[in-house]
């Protein structure tokens, strides 16, 4: 299979893409949060190709995408009030809310969950494509699962090339990890993967909202995923990656005496110089929207200069912080080394 390089900003080009939806084909799609691998949500056979790509497994649900919130209506039985409240505050943006599922989606999509999870995506080549192709998009992170997520379209065909019909250059994700999930198929809401919408965000629309205990943990086994990126390790490069827990200090200094070959650093940014590692930066250390764009691009990075393990800065689990902590601990596989 050739993988076509398109452009966002050509109506050509877009409409090139609508047209491969609508037939069954697969094209990765530029979103605010991540690049997306997308599918026509109603046809389950094209959903089924988004598993085969990514080797994805299959009790993992997909999130499905929409370009106006009246599009929601005939995806799910109803859209009680907690749902117009959030979409008021939050949509379009990085927030995905899980609600009962309609008919019209395939079990594909669901993984033979009751629920799905609807998404309404700010990035403007988004909105273009879902309004283009006429159907509702499902469109997990467009990389091999397992890996890190893809936040330009040159990340994408590294991942893709051959396996996908197209990728539809978007620039680079601005908010650079994937949405917000939170399920409103619960009473209270609960947040089941922190992202650019905070949890503090949420509670000043839904009043009680809580926190899934895999946000911050890892799931217990048997136990079934209700949404993307709460069972299996993600968001992992090929290093093993090990988060020091500690003070500035106590980090360069464990650093810097466990170097050897293949070790190297994920660090906040402007600590590349003390470390005499191989080191790579991804925002400071308050700032948690810039640790949140970079993280991904930096994962990658790290593959690409060969390093084999990886000691990464611990972030901050508050704000955008926390969905930062929660990809990391799971490309950590929740190996952590908490240091005095």
């Amino acid at each position: 299979m050739r993988t076509l390089l398109l452009d966002a900003a050509d109506p050509k080009d877009v409409e090139t893409a609508a047209r491969i939806l609508r037939a069954g084909g697969l094209v990765g799609m530029p979103t605010e949060t991540v690049y997306g691998l997308a599918a026509n949500a109603l046809d389950g056979k094209a959903v089924a190709k988004i598993f085969k790509a990514k080797g994805r497994p299959q009790d993992n649900p997909l999130i499905v995408h929409i370009s106006d919130f009246s599009q929601i209506n005939r995806l799910v039985e109803s859209v009680p009030e907690q749902a117009k409240k959030l979409a008021k505050a939050y949509w379009p943006g990085p927030m995905t809310m899980i609600l009962k599922k309609s008919s019209l989606i395939p079990d594909e999509v669901s993984t033979g969950l009751p629920t799905v999870g609807i998404r309404f995506p700010s990035h403007p080549a988004a909105q273009a494509l879902i309004t283009a192709a006429g159907v509702p998009l499902a469109a997990p992170s467009a990389n091999i699962s397992g890996f890190p997520s893809t936040t330009t379209a040159q990340h994408v065909m590294r991942d893709m090339d051959g396996k996908i019909d197209a990728v539809l250059d978007g620039g680079p994700c601005g908010v650079g990890v994937e949405s917000t999930i939170v399920t409103l198929a619960a009473d209270p809401p609960r947040l089941l993967r922190p992202g650019g919408i905070t949890l503090k965000q949420l509670r000043a629309v839904l009043g009680r909202v809580d926190v899934d205990p895999a946000v911050m943990n890892p799931l217990p086994k048997g136990a079934r995923a209700l949404s993307p990126g709460m069972k299996y390790k993600h968001y992992s490069p090929k290093a093993n990656v090990i988060i020091i827990d500690g003070s500035e200090e106590s980090y360069i200094g464990y650093v810097n005496t466990h170097k050897q070959p293949g070790v190297a650093a994920l660090c906040y940014s402007g600590e590349e110089s003390m470390l005499n590692v191989p080191a790579v930066g991804y925002g400071g250390p308050l700032d948690y929207s810039a640790q949140a764009r970079d993280l991904f691009g930096a994962l990658r990075h790290l593959d690409d200069i060969g390093a084999k393990t990886v000691y990464a800065r611990c972030p901050k689990p508050e704000g955008v912080g926390l969905a930062v902590y929660n990809r990391l601990m799971r490309a950590a596989g929740f190996e952590v080394l908490r240091l005095e």
